[in-house]
């Protein structure tokens, strides 16, 4: 018996069976233009080890114009099939399948020579779109065609055809882009056109015997996007088209409403994808924040989907299913769909990887081996930088003690999962504790090491994280003022009128917490939809509701402010900051760059603006919450360099900016892994 047979059933595709419902879906990583062949091989072969159903890669170009950006990958040469082939071998070798993602970015390409249904700018590109004529539509459709055949040659069992999230056969689909007069535009009928005649291509092209996905946009998330009756009708025609799995699109690039974030609730879309069902005869795939085998069988048990699509979680854990089958699912690193690692990586044009797994796209480069010669290593702190350094040791055979002051381990982790937005980190410390209880690690809590402590050790890694910067105020010792670990930790009360000192992360993350009362909207599904305007395609087209978002009135009164004068949340996850100003925007709270901070008395914080330090007023508060930065916490390192003991500093304590637990895990994994 399994506790997940739904997720874990094989699943009849006629001519190929897939071995369960998991679909690891696309992800762009980078490895694709790294032109490292092993590397880009391991990767997808560490996951087919993991028993995963079908894997599908990251989106591959079928021409120069259709790709991401210039240089992107694509199957456009004799060379380029026989390289994707040592990767389609090796994880056919490993029981494995895969499909190529066949992308056409459209409007969406960063380029000057993109291409679209008209010439419409995209909000989040400098180049305009050529309008293509009847040749250029048709040498697009061949293209695809000619890449789904090159697939098949490269060994993939299949393709994806990119329909969704804003990309070229997307634009076609609506009048938000498409403003075209002969065949390809007007009537719903004329603008579907397209997309039906790229399946039809692409199926008689490679033939019956190899699975054709088609990505389709359930809910596009944009204004005039499509009507559900549109989605269903697509969808009908896809399959008489020749697909053999219709997968799930959520949202366009564009749309201002987050839909993969952390702060979005889990399984947020499946019942859109369960519309569907009954509409068509071939398996409906559904996607979007699924990150748990629990929300998959879940999901599935519902009737929601024939199979669920899962990407980050398999950078967090390339044996995400064979935890599953083999009851282990307490051990699978969670995707805390904090999109520091992977997104942000992928749009800073850096190779992908995850900050709860920095050997996610690293597998040939960061290698956990067993240890030639055991030693004795001690950990100070057991945040996520000791953490990790001592799982990492433990693995490889070391003999671990793990010192924390703290009565509990996960560090300033503790603070993050109080924020609202922010559950998932519950989650995070959880399979900490889980690791750490099931390794070899001799853990002690309420132990505050000292150097003395620590002689007789072969190895040392100081992890002692961060302390708040004093900023120096004038007044800030008052009783009105409170620092963000009191606030976090609930020491202390906060009045309703707050100022908050400080718009780094953490200042944000604090704003969040102060506006939001009871329960949080990512732990509620209807209040989370009714705060971000998401309504039914069936409803509203699109699946925007006319009135926009409705966030509950905010619990506090929060002004958010910092020194220098740029926007404020600049320099905030490249994909996930829009989401937090957004968010505290809706919620009312006032951001001001530019202050000098005067002093804090009875009416609040006292402030002024530029060098010559005019302009003062009063931000009026009841409570002043210190935001205002970190330092490394180094004492304990400082008293081991004055005894010429060698050690190695991590995480916070080495680097205290923003508490960056990306950075964090990644040196206390590579410092343990090269013991």
């Amino acid at each position: 018996m399994t506790d997940y047979p739904h997720l874990l059933a094989p699943l009849d595709l006629g001519f190929t069976t897939l071995k369960n419902r998991v679909l690891m879906g696309s992800m762009h990583t980078g490895l694709e233009e790294a032109k490292d062949w092993d590397r880009f091989a391991e990767f997808y072969t560490e996951r087919a080890r993991g028993q995963v159903g079908l894997m599908v890669t990251g989106g591959m170009a079928p021409n120069l114009e259709g790709g991401v950006y210039p240089g992107a990958a694509g199957l456009f040469s004799d060379e380029d099939i026989a390289n994707h082939k040592i990767m389609t071998d090796r994880v056919h070798d490993a029981g494995g399948k895969i499909a190529m993602q066949i992308l056409h970015a459209g409007r969406y390409a960063y380029g000057p020579e993109c291409v679209s249904a008209s010439a419409i700018k995209s909000p989040i590109s400098p180049f305009p779109p050529k309008e293509l004529d009847e040749d250029g539509i048709e040498k697009q459709i061949a293209d695809i065609a000619t890449s789904a055949v090159r697939a098949r040659q490269a060994g993939y069992d299949g393709v994806e055809v990119m329909g969704s999230e804003g990309y070229f056969l997307n634009q076609f689909l609506v009048t938000h882009t498409n403003k075209r007069t002969d065949r390809w535009g007007g009537s719903y009928e004329n603008r579907m056109r397209l997309p039906i005649e790229v399946v039809k291509r692409v199926r008689q092209a490679v033939g019956d015997d190899f699975i054709v996905i088609y990505r389709l946009s359930m809910i596009d998330l944009i204004p005039n996007g499509s009507t559900w009756d549109e989605v269903v009708l697509l969808a009908k025609e896809i399959e008489k088209a020749g697909a053999t799995i219709i997968n799930t699109g959520i949202g366009w690039h564009e749309a201002r409403i987050p839909t993969i974030a952390t702060s979005v609730p889990r399984a947020a879309f499946t019942w859109v994808t369960k519309k569907l069902m009954g509409e068509v005869s071939i398996p409906v795939i559904t996607s979007n924040r699924i990150n748990t085998p629990g929300v998959g069988e879940e999901v599935l048990a519902e009737g929601c989907a024939d199979m669920i699509s899962m990407a980050r979680p398999f950078l967090a854990d390339s044996h995400f299913v064979a935890k599953a089958m083999e009851a282990r699912a307490a051990e699978i690193a969670p995707c805390i769909a904090c999109n520091q690692a992977c997104l942000d990586h992928t749009f800073s044009g850096k190779i992908s990887s995850c900050l709860v797994n920095p050997r996610a796209c690293h597998e040939t480069e960061l290698v956990i081996k067993a240890a030639d010669l055991i030693k004795t290593v001690a950990v100070v702190g057991a945040g996520p930088a000791g953490l990790s350094a001592a799982l990492t040791a433990s693995e490889r055979g070391h003999k671990v003690t793990l010192f924390d002051k703290a009565d509990e381990i996960g560090g300033q982790l503790n603070m993050a999962k109080q924020v609202p937005g922010k559950e998932e980190f519950w989650g995070f410390v959880d399979w900490y504790r889980t690791m750490v209880a099931r390794s070899t690690i001799d853990l002690r809590l309420k132990t505050e090491a000292s150097a003395d402590d620590l002689a007789g050790f072969d190895e040392v890694i100081i992890a002692t994280g961060v302390l708040p910067r004093d900023p120096g105020i004038e007044g800030q010792d008052g009783p009105n003022v409170l620092g963000y670990i009191d606030v976090l930790r609930k020491k202390a009360p906060v009045g309703k009128k707050v100022a908050v000192i400080g718009a780094g992360g953490i200042g944000f993350d604090v704003s969040e917490y102060l506006v939001h009362e009871g329960e949080s909207p990512t732990e509620n599904l209807d209040e989370w939809r009714e705060e971000w305007g998401v309504g039914d395609p069936a409803e509203q087209r699109g699946g925007l509701v006319p009135e926009g978002p409705q966030p509950d009135a905010p619990a506090r009164d929060v002004t958010l402010l910092q020194r220098k004068s740029e926007k404020l949340g600049k320099r905030l996850g490249k994909t996930t900051g829009w989401i937090h100003r957004a968010s505290l925007k809706m919620k009312e709270v006032q951001m001001i760059g530019g202050v000098n901070y005067e002093r804090i008395d009875d009416q609040g914080l006292h402030v002024s603006f530029g060098e010559a330090r005019e302009n003062p007023q009063v931000i009026q508060a009841d409570t002043v919450v210190l935001c205002a930065g970190q330092i490394p916490a180094r004492d304990l390192a400082d008293e081991l360099e004055r005894r010429n003991v060698t050690f190695h500093l991590i995480g916070g304590a080495n680097v205290a900016a923003e508490l960056d637990a990306k950075r964090a895990i990644d040196q206390g994994t590579r410092v343990a892994a090269a013991l």
